[in-house]
């Protein structure tokens, strides 16, 4: 399935995008391209956005005339090839072996700025989830080259090291595990901590001089918009805190920095974790795990107080959890359990659930009660509890190496990433 460059597309912002007889296309996507939204448009992994001629035909016909090429902002407009039919990985090689070689690398949501090329403003008739044929979609730049309008098409199949399809699920999850640090976040600040946030897209960040450390001082979402890394630490910076990125180890915008305290990101199907589970995690005899009350503010400092104990966290953050998480508890999708054994608390975990996705925070045991299998035991109840709110995807965090790791590993959730902190000291800048 062959085909060729209909038109190359290209715009300082917003749409449409207008033609130009070629571009060269680098890593970040081409000359003389760029976005309005670039909080989630470009970066490596959406660098260029693509439609096929035939989609934007049968959407025409569905009585959307404004579409046209470039109107919804994509930089090639190709024919021959049903694009948003090809699975993620699949590379395209444009104009031979001079030309630049694409991965597909995701579908490329619709949103409100190409509302106005549809009828009724409805730009979910190319959502691939309403119709799976009519999606533009994002390639990562494999070689960069310059393509020009009417460059032949060779679609060529993924590549055995491709980290394509796991950059596409690090998509979905990253943006659970954001908005669950976004709700710790906004508790302590509306529990009169000065955290500052900056939060936009694919972005989280927060900067706090009451909180210093890594939890109150970090970034997420580099992976997908570097082209933010200035604002960002613009944001330590103006807070006069050290802050953290998270980012890959192998991640190029991090290149030459020291990755610290490096941490798999783990990953399972909700019915693996439960099948493994009652399969293999033995009972814990006297072991009782309840969830907390959001009404019940005493109970969610009890929670705080394990986690801060369990953690052996220290200095203002220890002060800082029993006032802000009875307003974290009551976050929407926020969940979090209390673990005792024989009638005494000895254990603390918690879970955010979106997008079907539940995100497995933190939990520990304090150190009397370790090593009876009690994590194992949480982890699989807050999976049970996430599922029967629909979770279908779990995903957790563990230092590479540590028993965390392996409690997680043993009910399936296999490692698939593994990033770092990377500090910006900002007395150095």
């Amino acid at each position: 399935m062959d085909g060729r460059v209909v038109q190359v597309n290209v715009s300082p912002g917003g749409v449409p995008k207008l033609p130009v007889a070629a571009a060269h296309v680098g890593r970040q996507g081409l000359d003389g391209d760029a976005h309005h939204h670039d909080f989630v448009h470009g970066g490596p992994h959406r660098a260029v956005a693509l439609f096929a001629i035939e989609a934007i035909e049968r959407v025409q016909a569905d009585g959307h005339p404004g579409v046209v090429p470039g109107a919804v902002g994509e930089n090639l407009t190709t024919s021959g090839i049903e694009l948003s039919l090809l699975p993620v990985g699949t590379r395209l090689a444009v104009g031979g072996a001079d030309g630049p070689l694409l991965e597909i690398s995701a579908p490329a949501n619709p949103c409100d700025v190409i509302k106005g090329a549809f009828r009724g403003g409805k730009s979910g008739r190319i959502s691939i989830l309403l119709h799976p044929t009519d999606s533009r979609m994002y390639a990562r730049v494999l070689r960069e080259g310059v393509v020009r309008e009417g460059d032949e098409i060779a679609v060529l199949p993924p590549a055995p090291a491709s980290h394509a399809t796991i950059h596409h699920e690090l998509d979905l999850l990253e943006a659970v595990e954001n908005d669950a640090w976004l709700a710790m976040w906004s508790a302590a600040l509306e529990a009169g901590f000065d955290v500052r946030l900056l939060a936009h897209g694919d972005l989280a960040a927060a900067a706090s001089p009451d909180l210093p450390g890594t939890d109150f001082n970090r970034s997420f979402g580099l992976r997908t918009v570097p082209i933010k890394r200035p604002e960002v630490e613009a944001l330590f910076r103006a807070a006069g805190t050290t802050g953290w990125h998270v980012g890959g180890l192998d991640d190029p915008e991090f290149a030459g920095d020291t990755g610290e305290d490096p941490v798999g990101v783990h990953v399972a199907s909700v019915d693996d974790v439960l099948g493994r589970a009652a399969a293999e995690a033995p009972a814990v005899p006297g072991l009782t795990i309840r969830s907390v009350d959001p009404g019940d503010a005493d109970e969610a400092r009890r929670w705080a107080a394990l986690v801060v104990a369990g953690f052996g966290i220290e200095g203002p953050l220890a002060l800082a959890w029993p006032r802000f998480n009875p307003i974290l508890v009551r976050a929407k999708g926020y969940h979090q359990q209390i673990a005792s054994l024989d009638g005494r608390d000895v254990g603390a975990g918690a879970f955010f659930s979106r997008r079907r996705v539940v995100w497995l925070g933190g939990a520990t045991v304090l150190p009397a009660a370790r090593g009876r299998g009690i994590q194992r035991a949480l982890l699989a109840e807050r999976v049970r509890v996430a599922a029967e709110g629909g979770a279908r995807r779990a995903m957790a965090t563990a230092d590479v190496g540590s028993t965390s790791a392996a409690n997680l590993e043993g009910l399936g959730l296999r490692r698939i990433w593994t990033r770092a902190l990377y500090r910006v000291d900002v007395t150095a800048a």
